[in-house]
């Protein structure tokens, strides 16, 4: 394929060099959106007089033609230095030189811009309704639950008993701040590069609403130094990534706690969990384990942007390319993540027994209990020594702060009465 700047130069790139630098191995991604915004930018062309009738109904059938190529044929490129070179030669292929005047008027710089913002909308777009598919599943499994207990903990050890439904929407909670914090996101992202040119504006008077408005972006961008070389959008998607994988992570690593023999309190679904090649015996909780290590890939993307764009001048540069990737990688691995999640938490099983066993178990009615005492009038700190002093004793004689007689506590206390043992049952402690 002919370069697109091959003119000012002599002699063709060094082979290696050209191969290394080629990015439509992976912005090939972006060729839908790459035609929605060269279809508007030739509506935009011919508004402004640049293409007759007739050469704009050539290229907009042509780009549809393109639309319509396998990710098969389109990956056998081997050529194509970018996306938007590849849609400018099989253009050509299809109509002629007229495809050649599609890029009046504009740069790269803004296609890619454009390009990617289109990609993080749709991307945002698919995420939130993800995220609401997974709370919906949170909901229905907490109301299954019923009336069943569990333990919370603080610091990995026992701390209250809880019902498992607040155990479970507390994850709907943070999923729920995670689509909150992708739809701010697409506020700043729902702006348009286009006429931008490759700086300082585009050399032609186009309509930059009109193309805005064809695309469904909210409005154009207002500098075109900073709307051809920012990420923010971007960066900030990924950093909206981060945090709903990190809150994955964190519900995978408590559900394979969870799934162990020492807790169980969850039974891992066959279809989302592997076997050993050694131990006949294992169930392995895979799909919780690879969502917990995409996580540390995901930060790791947003690292890398970060880390690519901290010390760029004004205004596009080539390391620009290299946001690409880690936007991409961050972009599939959380939307696969929550279709693996969704589907295990529909499929997940709990041994509600075995959890209402472990909250009523280990004096984690404690609390209850001094505030039974506090509510005999004896101040909070004081009552927190009585009890702590009688779990000490209950410990000793291996019982529960139930299973302790009157005359025992009352050595603690004047204040107990026979009500301390409603007031300390799992039933009053839920209450």
């Amino acid at each position: 394929m002919k370069k697109m700047w091959s003119g000012r130069f002599t002699r063709p790139p060094d082979a290696e060099f050209e191969r290394w630098q080629r990015s439509f191995p992976f912005d090939q991604r972006l060729l839908g959106e790459e035609l929605a915004a060269s279809a508007a930018h030739a509506r935009a062309l011919a508004k402004a007089g640049i293409l007759s009738a007739g050469e704009l109904n050539a290229i907009v059938d042509g780009l549809s033609h393109i639309a319509q190529l396998s990710p098969e044929d389109v990956a056998l490129n081997q050529s194509a230095e970018d996306v938007h070179h590849f849609v400018e030669e099989r253009l050509a292929e299809l109509i002629g030189e007229t495809a050649y005047k599609l890029h009046s008027g504009r740069s790269r710089n803004e296609q890619i811009a454009t390009d990617l913002r289109l990609y993080v909308r749709n991307r945002i777009d698919a995420a939130q309704l993800q995220v609401l598919d997974l709370v919906e599943v949170f909901l229905d499994r907490a109301e299954q639950s019923g009336d069943a207990a569990m333990p919370a903990y603080t610091h990995l050890q026992a701390a209250e008993p809880v019902l498992v439904a607040h155990w479970l929407l507390a994850y709907a909670e943070m999923l729920l701040r995670d689509y909150e914090r992708l739809g701010d996101c697409r506020q700043r992202v729902n702006l348009c590069p286009l006429g931008s040119g490759a700086v300082a504006g585009a050399p032609l008077r186009l309509d930059r609403e009109g193309i805005a408005g064809e695309l469904e972006f909210q409005a154009p961008t207002s500098n075109s130094i900073d709307a051809t070389s920012d990420r923010d959008f971007a960066i900030e998607f990924v950093q909206a990534l981060t945090l709903l994988m990190v809150h994955l992570s964190r519900w995978a690593e408590e559900f394979i706690l969870f799934s162990t023999r020492e807790y169980g309190f969850v039974q891992l679904p066959e279809g989302f969990s592997t076997g050993s090649s050694a131990m006949p015996q294992k169930k392995n909780p895979d799909a919780l384990e690879l969502i917990r290590g995409k996580s540390g890939r995901v930060i790791g993307n947003l690292v890398s942007l970060l880390t690519t764009v901290k010390g760029l001048p004004l205004a596009y540069n080539k390391d620009l390319q290299e946001t690409q990737q880690p936007l991409f990688e961050a972009a599939e691995a959380a939307l696969s993540s929550l279709k693996v999640a969704t589907g295990f938490m529909r499929a997940v099983q709990f041994d509600y027994a075995r959890m209402q066993a472990a909250a009523e178990d280990g004096h984690i009615n404690a609390l209850a209990a001094a505030t039974y005492l506090v509510e005999q009038d004896v101040p909070f700190r004081k009552a927190h020594e009585k009890i702590g002093n009688a779990v000490r004793f209950a410990i000793d004689k291996q019982v529960e702060l139930g299973g302790l007689t009157l005359e025992e506590l009352r050595q603690f206390g004047d204040e107990f009465d026979a009500d301390f043992y409603d007031a300390a049952t799992l039933e009053a402690t839920l209450d």
